[in-house]
């Protein structure tokens, strides 16, 4: 599978499917400590210090809407940092990582399941999770259905499409697939009709219109769209719901400037939620997201990995 941007150019990114269970990081990276990310580099010219700071957010909705619900944000990271920073809406999980490998893109939210290739492929260093106040987080990856789809149990999924969001996406194809196969025997592109809607609110909306009769996606991602009116809670039934993932990845390139790097990461744990439009965005979920929680990629991917591994995929960096 490639990734492709914008435009139609193929980025320089494989994901190739092998027997292998272990994410090999790319040979322009070192991991000496064995954090699982990317190591600062030790000669000093290899920092980087821009003079605008490019920040991006998972490209799981409407980017012109998000632009705003980050705005309060980049004013504070603008406000500690001493840069100017801009927001780079995207529209694919590729162009999103291929912005970071290129050196477009400095600080970012990757999706779940990207996050292991924007590690292990761009450089990634993920170290915060929005949470609520007592640090509860994540989400729960659900099958789903509209009423009187002939869908009421994941074997009738059996013979018809199935809709999935992106081959990067954890909750969007590599939980669902691995659980398909696995759990009941069916196989993609055998048994059912892969389709890719390319965001988990495309495949929401998809299901509500009786577009597909089935999909797997997010569930805070779902819960957003039926707070604002996009679909009503009665179009769409759940057949499934899974174990809970971490969310989105905070964090930035592994080689921006050390100086400016803390000030990066004291921007996400100084934000004061309380009014924001992150606030008011990301507080409709269960759990309401109300802070960022500092994480570790080691540690709070594990769930992550072992899907990739239960499904033999290996991240193989090219270019």
């Amino acid at each position: 599978m490639r990734f492709r941007i914008l435009g139609g150019v193929v980025a320089a990114l494989m994901l190739a499917a092998v027997p292998a269970s272990v994410s090999a990081m790319d040979q322009r990276f070192t991991d000496a400590d064995g954090d699982m990310v990317a190591d600062a580099p030790k000669d000093p010219k290899q920092f980087v210090d821009p003079s605008v700071l490019v920040f991006s957010y998972t490209p799981v909705e409407d980017p012109a809407v998000y632009a705003k619900v980050w705005d309060g944000f980049i004013k504070h990271m603008e406000k500690v940092t001493g840069k100017r920073v801009q927001f780079f809406p995207v529209q694919s999980n590729a162009a999103q990582l291929e912005a970071m490998r290129a050196g477009r893109l400095h600080v970012a939210g990757f999706n779940t399941g990207s996050n292991p290739l924007a590690v292990n492929c761009a450089g990634f260093v993920p170290f915060a999770l929005m949470s609520s106040k007592d640090g509860q987080y994540g989400y729960e990856m659900e099958i789903i259905t509209f009423p009187g789809s002939g869908v009421t149990k994941m074997e009738d999924i059996k013979g018809k499409k199935m809709a999935f969001t992106s081959q990067t996406s954890n909750s969007g194809y590599r939980a669902p697939s691995a659980l398909l196969k696995q759990n009941y025997g069916l196989e993609s592109g055998k048994d059912y009709e892969p389709v890719f809607s390319g965001k988990h609110d495309n495949s929401v909306i998809g299901v509500a219109n009786k577009d597909y009769p089935a999909a797997a996606i997010a569930n805070e991602v779902m819960q957003r769209i039926i707070e604002r009116g996009v679909v009503k809670k009665e179009q769409i039934v759940t057949i499934y719901k899974s174990k809970t993932f971490p969310t989105t990845g905070y964090g930035m390139v592994y080689n921006l400037k050390p100086e400016l790097a803390a000030k990066v990461k004291e921007a996400f744990f100084t934000f004061p939620w309380e009014g924001s439009e992150l606030a008011s965005e990301f507080g409709k979920t269960t759990p309401p997201m109300q802070k960022f929680l500092p994480i570790n990629y080691k540690e709070h991917w594990q769930a992550v990995r072992e899907v990739d591994q239960a499904m033999g995929v290996k991240y193989d960096c090219k270019g």
